[in-house]
């Protein structure tokens, strides 16, 4: 009897710090671009003649002729394009079932030090497009085109205004997520998968609070796509998001204030 009135008054003080930081996540978060950390992973091109490879997961070897070649493994896309359209730049395209889901064009500076790209990622919303620049921080062999070479994303310099935002609304145990590009759910805090609707590439996600951090998880299928840790400051104006995407376990972390 005991135990059970400590447990039953543990309880009691414990609840209302729950719906405390539960709460604090209610709300619009906008991202701030220039606070985007990418993974400390690098990522390893080769391309040398018109042979092309990537530490992508699972890794890519194709011919780098603009011609689109079947890849495997790969939850996204089904094909994949590499155009050499200078000794400086490459086009990479890649498709599902014919259809473009992204382009990417990378340019290496004169320098070889640094590189820029644009990413147009085609969702059924509509297109959205990232900016940013690479470090070389490994060169590649002698001979090589100027993009073989390991690399991190040192910054962000723009993002289509859809991906930057996104809302989430407490209803007691229940947590509504929606966003700018017709992405949504709605999940009770007891981390049980639901449907979430708006991207082809996630099935269901899984939502649950993790001491004072909201945890999402993501599935395509029955593959877990990626891990997301939610922490709001003490004064409830910024939210700081760590995202681990799977099977690659990359991450970036994002900063985003309350509006």
């Amino acid at each position: 009897m005991k135990k059970m009135l400590i447990g039953g008054v543990l309880l009691a003080l414990l609840l209302p710090f729950q719906v405390m930081a539960q709460n604090a996540f209610e709300g619009t978060w906008k991202v701030d671009i220039n606070k985007v950390k990418a993974s400390n992973k690098p990522l390893v091109v080769t391309l040398k003649g018109d042979e092309y490879t990537c530490n992508c997961t699972p890794p890519i070897k194709i011919k780098a002729d603009g011609v689109d070649h079947a890849v495997t493994g790969h939850l996204s896309f089904d094909s994949d394009s590499v155009k050499i359209v200078d000794d400086h730049t490459i086009v990479d395209t890649v498709k599902k079932d014919g259809a473009v889901v992204n382009t990417r064009t990378t340019t290496v500076a004169p320098d070889g030090k640094t590189a820029t790209f644009e990413s147009i990622n085609n969702r059924p919303s509509g297109a959205t497009t990232v900016k940013g620049t690479l470090t070389r921080v490994k060169p590649g062999a002698a001979g090589s085109h100027a993009i073989a070479g390991s690399w991190l994303t040192s910054s962000y310099q723009s993002a289509t205004e859809s991906m930057m935002s996104y809302t989430y609304k407490i209803d007691g145990d229940a947590i509504t997520m929606t966003n700018p590009q017709g992405e949504s759910y709605t999940a009770k805090l007891d981390g049980k998968p639901v449907p979430y609707k708006g991207d082809p590439d996630t099935d269901t996600i899984a939502v649950k609070m993790v001491g004072n951090a909201l945890q999402e998880t993501t599935m395509k299928g029955d593959k877990e796509t990626s891990v997301a840790k939610m922490t709001v400051s003490p004064d409830g104006k910024t939210m700081t998001t760590a995202v681990v995407y799977k099977p690659s376990n990359r991450d970036v972390t994002l900063v985003a204030a309350k509006q």
